[in-house]
């Protein structure tokens, strides 16, 4: 069994291999974020039709991996048969009843395409579901007949469209525009005998039609709430029962499962199911088991040990298998107190003390820098010069004495020179004995020069131009 919901999973469930618990043996989920709204298994059992709330259907195998995955229409495209699949949300999809490797989707773009398996590259054929006045419409779910030879279309606007599989899907060969109130139809179901047309709406009612003449139902059943557009109807395998479900309002706080008699929909029994909505129902006529899911999550199943075969009479008795000692394995632990404290095992203590311990740690807690306080900084970062970056400037900078910025360098350097000359370090020892005696000019000098220099008259090279 595969269960398809709203949070994005599938989950697989075999009844051979399953015991009390029911617990699935895979979850995955196919397609990403996008809710399901529909799954079925093929004919042969060995291929999943998975209907997301996305354009794309995809085909998944027993196993949970992908085997097919429907191409993507062009959305710019206006009419729908040029297209290679599907340009909007899907609703709904099927399998055929007789091949293996065919099956049906429609979607919100007012088309429903027939694939088929083996082809990858686009849809096999297409149907273009029209309202009254010609304008494309909504198919909310599809339908095989039991033999294959018809498709059966329910619309946004409350008609039933009836195609005849075996000729060209132009023209509907059955058509009925006002088969339920607008809002649409949630579901469409033919009986095991092919006569009988049994459609769910959301305007609260299930009839049935039949095909030989849909001009007037067969019989109605009215009080039957409903606000899901993907709650369908179902025949009983004997097929003389029809069942469906309802959902919760505020004057009703319960879901049931409705049981009606196909002759003439006399409700004969109805069971309440949970407090919340019905949504899906499933007879499957093999194992004669009726599974049902419900707007918390659950999937609630009935069944009985002398009519039902196979299914959950396989597991619903099977206890549950407790774990033995031998079936896991336990790491022994050695305690030996007096280790160095390199090698010494810290004893199991409780988590809440081991946090609070950490959280005291500044390295394990990853504790941020602490915010200053006070005038005088915090932490050595300023030390006494302020808390502030302007306080630092003003201490530091501006009020710096004006003597040490206007010293004359080369005072400062004549400080050094009588301690360089008694006891020189770096330059003169390098030098002594190759360097000869200083003689420094003398003030005396400066003047006798001076004065030479003003008794100097320069002899003219050149003749100047006398003046006529």
């Amino acid at each position: 069994m595969a269960i398809g919901g709203y949070d994005y999973e599938i989950k697989l469930y075999d009844f051979s291999g399953m015991d009390a618990s029911l617990r699935s043996y895979r979850t995955f989920q196919p397609c990403e974020s996008h809710h399901i709204k529909s799954v079925s298994f093929n004919l042969a059992g060995d291929a999943i039709l998975i209907i997301p709330g996305s354009a794309q259907a995809r085909i998944v195998d027993r196993e949970g991996k992908n085997v097919l995955e429907c191409v993507r229409g062009d959305q710019y495209i206006v009419d729908m048969a040029k297209t290679k699949g599907h340009c909007g949300m899907l609703n709904d999809g099927c399998w055929h009843p007789k091949l293996n490797y065919e099956f049906m989707t429609c979607s919100i773009d007012g088309s429903v395409r027939i694939w088929d398996i083996n082809d990858r590259r686009k849809n096999k054929r297409i149907v273009k579901t029209k309202n009254a006045q010609g304008k494309k419409t909504e198919p909310n779910c599809c339908a095989y007949s039991r033999d294959g030879n018809y498709v059966v279309c329910g619309c946004e606007d409350g008609s039933i469209q009836l195609f005849d599989h075996r000729k060209q899907f132009i023209n509907p060969c059955v058509l009925g525009r006002v088969c339920h109130m607008s809002g649409g139809i949630t579901g469409v179901e033919f009986s095991f005998d092919g006569k009988t047309l049994a459609s769910r709406g959301m305007d609260d009612t299930l009839k049935t039609w039949d095909l030989r003449n849909f001009k007037q139902c067969l019989a109605s059943a009215g009080e039957l709430y409903n606000r899901f557009p993907m709650t369908n109807c179902q025949f009983s395998p004997s097929d003389k029962l029809i069942i469906t479900g309802t959902s919760t309002r505020p004057g009703v706080e319960s879901g049931k499962l409705v049981v009606f008699e196909r002759e003439g929909l006399v409700r004969k029994d109805e069971l309440i199911i949970s407090d919340s909505s019905v949504i899906r129902t499933l007879w499957h006529p093999k194992i004669n088991q009726i599974f049902l899911s419900t707007g918390n999550g659950m999937v609630k199943a009935y069944y009985d040990m002398e009519k039902s075969l196979k299914g959950l009479t396989l597991c619903a008795m099977k206890p549950v298998k407790r774990k033995t000692a031998g079936s896991f394995a336990v790491e022994p632990q050695v305690f030996n107190p007096h280790a160095l404290p390199m090698y010494k095992q810290e004893r199991a203590r409780k988590l809440s003390s081991i946090r609070a311990k950490e959280r005291k740690d500044p390295v394990k807690s990853h504790r941020p820098e602490l915010p200053l306080t006070g005038s005088t900084g915090a932490g050595g970062r300023l030390a006494s010069h302020g808390s502030t970056l302007s306080s630092y400037i003003v201490r530091n900078i501006a009020l710096q004495k004006v003597s040490e910025v206007k010293e004359d360098p080369r005072e400062a350097l004549l400080k050094h020179a009588e301690a360089a000359e008694k006891d020189p370090y770096w330059i003169a020892p390098a030098y002594k004995k190759t360097q000869p005696e200083p003689i420094f000019q003398s003030a005396i000098d400066d003047k006798n020069k001076d004065e030479q220099d003003e008794d100097f008259i320069a002899i003219p090279w050149k003749k100047q131009k006398q003046d006529e």
